[in-house]
């Protein structure tokens, strides 16, 4: 079992990116992407303050039918975007999580 954390990496176009991935390594939560490593790390600080507050996910429905969420700043920019669900619980289980394991993960930079 993996531990929650923050993957900060490159894209294959040189711009930065993160991943937070749940204890199973699932990728739960991935951010736009950032001309540079600074900026990235602020994306990642912004995930772990807003991440606690319910009023900050917008809780969405895909063109396919599945279910999503933002995570969004207190500007209201989105700062991440999750996965699709098959199921709105699902969904908001996602949410309960990043709520729960977000604050605290540690970050795993491989750029």
């Amino acid at each position: 079992m993996q531990n929650p954390k923050f993957t900060k990496f490159k894209d294959v176009n040189y711009q930065y990116r993160f991943n937070l991935k749940a204890v199973n390594g699932e990728i739960i939560l991935k951010s736009e992407a950032y001309t540079t490593s600074a900026n990235c790390d602020n994306g990642i600080t912004s995930v772990r303050i807003n991440a606690p507050y319910d009023i900050r996910y917008a809780r969405l429905t895909a063109v396919n039918n599945q279910y999503y969420f933002n995570l969004l700043a207190a500007n209201g920019l989105v700062i991440g975007t999750s996965e699709t669900y098959t199921s709105a619980y699902n969904r908001d289980l996602g949410i309960e999580t990043v709520k729960r394991i977000a604050p605290t993960a540690p970050v795993e930079d491989i750029s």
